[in-house]
């Protein structure tokens, strides 16, 4: 049986509320990719070149450090993985993530939410974080939020 997980990170909400519609309509698991340190309003302003979303952009060997919640990769055959479209890509949090565990054999397929860009380099960002993992890009939606298209496209996968 091919068990699934959605893992995510979200940080204002808007990629959690799709992760879980996803999780429901999967019936699938859910692991929220949680920092250690949470992210303030005033971390996020990518206005702000020198807040912490900004400076661990400009740096991609930020990995920041992820809140110490158990999750066995091992037990799950495809993962879901979720994100806001920070700069074109996915934030380091998520490379972190995966560099935490062995996704070897797993297949791993992305969903994002965004303001407004695509996901760009986002699979190739992420491809050495993962080796051995086959990473496919998923669903994005930009701007509000549709769950029922979340819902149909999770139907949509198969699994």
């Amino acid at each position: 049986m091919n068990k699934t997980l959605v893992a995510y990170f979200s940080a204002s909400g808007v990629t959690g509320s799709a992760a879980r519609t996803l999780a429901d309509a999967l019936n699938a698991d859910l692991y929220e990719i949680a920092p250690a340190v949470p992210y303030t309003d005033a971390d996020l302003d990518w206005r702000n070149m020198n807040s912490r979303s900004s400076l661990e952009m400009k740096d991609k060997t930020s990995r920041p450090e992820i809140a110490d919640t158990p999750v066995n990769i091992e037990d799950y055959d495809t993962i879901l993985v979720g994100f806001p479209i920070w700069w074109y890509v996915a934030p380091t949090i998520v490379n972190a993530f995966l560099e935490k565990h062995d996704f070897s054999g797993k297949k791993i397929i992305l969903f994002a939410t965004s303001g407004g860009s695509g996901f760009g380099k986002t699979v190739e960002s992420l491809k050495d974080s993962a080796p051995g993992a086959a990473i496919e890009e998923g669903m994005l939606q930009r701007g509000r939020q549709d769950m029922d298209a979340w819902k149909t496209w999770a139907k949509g996968l198969g699994l």
